[in-house]
């Protein structure tokens, strides 16, 4: 019988910079790839995050929005944004940490530059995989879509809202 150790790991949350597009990317493509592979097809999966990626195109998307990254000893292990408009258009955690806590520091994170923002309310389009996630963060789904169409192929996923004060 071995011995059982557990490591709390520290998670930073900090803003976005154009070094974090390499980084970032391969949170995305870990998530999808690893995680999301449970909840849909090799070809969806596939769809959704290709092999190959224009970083230059990937980082102008993360400055265009409020971005966030997580950050374990110094490595970032995933990011999430949002919209001038109350959007949390991506939430991403690299597969190697899920479970730790990550997700819920960017939220946390991006929940707070809402209300800098003004916002009242968050909504998303939440995968199959992060639709419990969101849930335990207080989103509620508004509806299903099914008709969620990625380079040819529809992967459904659901509108949530999350209502704040």
């Amino acid at each position: 019988m071995g011995i059982v150790v557990s490591v709390s790991v520290s998670v930073s949350v900090r803003a976005y910079e154009p070094g974090d597009a390499e980084p970032t990317w391969e949170s995305y493509f870990r998530a999808i790839r690893d995680t999301a592979s449970e909840h849909y097809s090799p070809e969806q999966v596939a769809a959704w995050a290709p092999e190959s990626v224009d970083l230059v195109e990937w980082n102008e998307r993360r400055l265009a929005a409020h971005t966030f990254v997580a950050v374990i000893e110094e490595r970032v292990v995933g990011f999430s944004d949002v919209t001038d408009g109350g959007l949390l258009d991506m939430l991403f955690v690299h597969s190697d940490v899920g479970g730790r806590g990550v997700a819920k520091a960017l939220v946390e994170s991006v929940v707070a530059r809402a209300r800098e923002l003004g916002l009242t309310e968050l909504h998303t389009h939440a995968s199959r995989t992060a639709r419990p996630a969101f849930e335990r963060f207080g989103f509620e789904v508004e509806r299903v879509n099914d008709q969620n169409w990625i380079r040819g192929e529809n992967l459904p996923n659901y509108d949530m809202r999350l209502r704040f004060d």
